[in-house]
């Protein structure tokens, strides 16, 4: 069962009978989402498989309470599946890329669940300690 966000309704939301609808990623936050999407693509370059990866999990905690961040990681993790030739992760993705972006909108998402399908897609997840702080300090 999916749980509601743990951090304040974020700038750019609108708060409608209790249930937040998420628009835009606050700045500060996007521009440590998008750090990680750097790192990601240059891991990937540079053939780091398994740190590309972390870094997409990190994207992923970051942007999942927002559509547009949340379904993009989405879209970067099946062409990884992709790339690595992974049929677990391309046929996880796909229902992940369906639904993801629609859970952040509304605002109901598994906290801290780092979105492969190495993982339940619904499953909430403890956030690692320094992507906490950025959360704290980017919440409105």
């Amino acid at each position: 069962m999916p749980v509601e966000r743990a951090v304040a309704c974020p700038a750019g939301s609108i708060k409608i009978c209790n249930m937040k609808f998420n628009w835009n990623i606050p700045k500060g936050l996007k521009s440590h989402y998008q750090a990680e999407l750097s790192q990601y693509a240059g891991a990937l370059r540079a053939g780091h498989l398994q740190q590309a990866w972390r870094h997409l999990e990190r994207a992923h905690i970051l942007g999942q309470a927002y559509p547009k961040e949340h379904t993009y990681v989405h879209w970067k993790m099946l062409q990884f599946g992709f790339q690595i030739k992974s049929r677990k992760e391309v046929l996880g993705q796909i229902p992940r890329l369906l639904v993801g972006g629609v859970k952040s909108f509304v605002g109901r998402i598994p906290v801290g669940n780092t979105g492969g399908a190495n993982v339940p897609p619904l499953l909430p997840m403890e956030i690692p300690g320094d992507l906490m702080e950025v959360l704290e300090r980017n919440k409105s």
